[in-house]
């Protein structure tokens, strides 16, 4: 089963994609995670690992409580993490899907299109040599995908405004988006 589309739906789809590019969606950004739940030199090592992969400099996330049970302080660095945009996000995606062998679960697609998915092992993630001092670590990536004119949510001028519903990206939309760009198969 590749998709869980059906094939008459898929060339409704891109159909519509023809007609009107300003309902072709496109992937915004790529957001890399690497949370440990504590601090130290293998967090350190976390940063540097993601660094390497990605080619851009990672941001070290703080933990927003305390909790006791697992000795975390508030404030404390716990996690890094890295947004990817562009060439570097599309770069990066191609080798993290080859990392998940281009298949994808269908549910971990929000409704807003977005998708999300773990990496076990950052040495599965083709180029990437083992280094036992660093050890392996495991990592999210999250894909942000929307369409042309999603940008007045951000804008600074007459920001109150709101992309409407029928303007976001479906599930369906990026199923069919991520198996033309990548060839994802989706279970």
């Amino acid at each position: 089963m590749s998709m869980p589309v059906p094939p008459e739906r898929v060339a409704e789809i891109l159909e519509d994609w023809q007609k009107n590019p300003m309902r072709k969606p496109r992937i915004a950004k790529v957001t890399v995670n690497i949370a440990l739940g504590y601090s130290g030199e293998k967090l350190v090592k976390a940063a540097k690992v993601l660094e390497e992969i990605t080619g851009q400099k990672p941001v070290y996330r703080r933990a927003k409580r305390t909790i006791r049970a697992f000795g975390v302080r508030k404030g404390e660095n716990i996690a890094v993490m890295v947004t990817l945009r562009k060439d570097r996000a599309l770069k990066f995606l191609d080798k993290a899907l080859e990392a998940v062998g281009r298949r994808l679960k269908a549910s971990s697609i929000d409704e807003f299109g977005n998708i999300a998915f773990g990496i076990e092992e950052h040495i599965l993630i083709p180029g990437v040599k083992y280094d036992p001092e660093v050890g392996i670590l495991g990592m999210d990536v999250i894909i942000t995908i929307e369409r042309p004119g999603h940008r007045i949510i951000r804008r600074k001028r007459a920001r109150k405004k709101r992309v409407p519903r029928r303007h976001r990206v479906t599930p369906e939309e990026t199923m069919v988006l991520l198996n033309q760009l990548y060839g994802v198969t989706f279970i």
